[in-house]
Protein backbone atom coordinates (compact mmCIF):
# COMPACT_ATOMS: atom_id res chain seq x y z
CA UNK A 1 0.00 0.00 0.00
CA UNK A 2 2.72 2.55 0.65
CA UNK A 3 4.37 1.90 -2.70
CA UNK A 4 0.79 2.96 -3.98
CA UNK A 5 0.11 5.90 -2.11
CA UNK A 6 4.10 7.05 -3.09
CA UNK A 7 3.28 6.37 -6.45
CA UNK A 8 0.25 8.12 -6.33
CA UNK A 9 2.14 11.16 -5.37
CA UNK A 10 5.18 11.36 -7.70
CA UNK A 11 2.04 11.07 -10.45
CA UNK A 12 0.58 14.31 -9.24
CA UNK A 13 4.04 15.90 -8.99
CA UNK A 14 4.70 14.22 -12.61
CA UNK A 15 1.81 15.66 -14.25
CA UNK A 16 2.22 18.95 -13.28
CA UNK A 17 6.07 18.96 -14.32
CA UNK A 18 5.11 19.11 -17.99
CA UNK A 19 3.00 21.79 -17.66
CA UNK A 20 5.00 23.94 -15.81
CA UNK A 21 7.84 23.23 -18.42
CA UNK A 22 6.12 24.20 -21.33
CA UNK A 23 4.67 27.50 -19.84
CA UNK A 24 8.20 28.24 -19.02
CA UNK A 25 9.73 27.62 -23.02
CA UNK A 26 6.65 29.74 -23.88
CA UNK A 27 6.95 32.63 -21.78
CA UNK A 28 11.27 33.11 -22.87
CA UNK A 29 11.44 34.62 -19.42
CA UNK A 30 12.97 33.36 -16.19
CA UNK A 31 11.76 36.09 -14.28
CA UNK A 32 8.84 33.96 -12.58
CA UNK A 33 10.94 30.55 -11.87
CA UNK A 34 12.97 30.17 -8.79
CA UNK A 35 16.25 28.42 -8.59
CA UNK A 36 16.26 27.46 -5.85
CA UNK A 37 12.80 25.69 -5.85
CA UNK A 38 13.68 24.00 -8.96
CA UNK A 39 17.18 22.55 -7.39
CA UNK A 40 15.54 21.66 -4.21
CA UNK A 41 12.95 19.66 -6.31
CA UNK A 42 16.08 18.03 -7.86
CA UNK A 43 17.65 17.06 -4.61
CA UNK A 44 14.28 15.63 -3.37
CA UNK A 45 13.95 13.35 -6.26
CA UNK A 46 17.79 12.33 -6.15
CA UNK A 47 17.51 12.09 -2.39
CA UNK A 48 14.22 8.99 -3.40
CA UNK A 49 16.10 7.56 -6.08
CA UNK A 50 19.06 7.36 -4.02
CA UNK A 51 16.85 5.73 -0.87
CA UNK A 52 15.11 3.43 -3.59
CA UNK A 53 18.73 1.64 -4.36
CA UNK A 54 20.25 2.01 -0.95
CA UNK A 55 17.18 -0.20 0.83
CA UNK A 56 17.46 -2.46 -2.03
CA UNK A 57 13.49 -1.41 -2.94
CA UNK A 58 13.76 -1.31 -6.48
CA UNK A 59 9.88 -1.48 -8.16
CA UNK A 60 8.57 0.61 -10.32
CA UNK A 61 7.94 3.56 -8.27
CA UNK A 62 11.92 3.98 -9.09
CA UNK A 63 10.82 4.62 -12.82
CA UNK A 64 8.47 7.37 -11.55
CA UNK A 65 11.06 9.20 -9.50
CA UNK A 66 13.63 9.16 -12.81
CA UNK A 67 10.78 10.53 -15.20
CA UNK A 68 9.83 13.24 -12.80
CA UNK A 69 13.90 13.81 -12.38
CA UNK A 70 14.29 14.20 -16.03
CA UNK A 71 11.42 16.74 -16.41
CA UNK A 72 12.73 19.06 -13.33
CA UNK A 73 15.84 18.59 -15.34
CA UNK A 74 14.68 19.94 -18.86
CA UNK A 75 12.92 22.68 -16.82
CA UNK A 76 16.59 23.32 -15.24
CA UNK A 77 17.83 23.71 -18.97
CA UNK A 78 14.98 26.40 -19.90
CA UNK A 79 15.64 27.94 -16.87
CA UNK A 80 19.07 28.85 -17.92
CA UNK A 81 17.91 29.42 -21.56
CA UNK A 82 15.40 31.80 -20.59
CA UNK A 83 18.03 33.53 -18.39
CA UNK A 84 20.22 34.18 -21.33
CA UNK A 85 17.39 35.26 -23.46
CA UNK A 86 16.18 37.52 -20.44
CA UNK A 87 19.91 38.93 -20.37
CA UNK A 88 19.91 39.75 -23.91
CA UNK A 89 16.82 41.08 -23.90
CA UNK A 90 18.11 43.41 -21.34
CA UNK A 91 20.89 44.33 -23.09
CA UNK A 92 19.01 45.33 -26.31
CA UNK A 93 17.14 47.72 -24.24
CA UNK A 94 19.93 49.51 -22.69
CA UNK A 95 21.77 49.78 -25.74
CA UNK A 96 17.98 51.22 -27.77
CA UNK A 97 17.98 53.21 -24.29
CA UNK A 98 21.65 54.89 -24.62
CA UNK A 99 20.85 55.84 -28.50
CA UNK A 100 17.47 57.36 -27.26
CA UNK A 101 19.03 59.55 -24.70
Amino acid sequence: MAQILETVMLVCFGFSWPLNLYKAYKSRTAKSTSLPFTLLIITGYVAGIFAKLATGNINYVLIAYLLNLAIVLLNLAVYFRNMALDKKASAVKEREEAENA
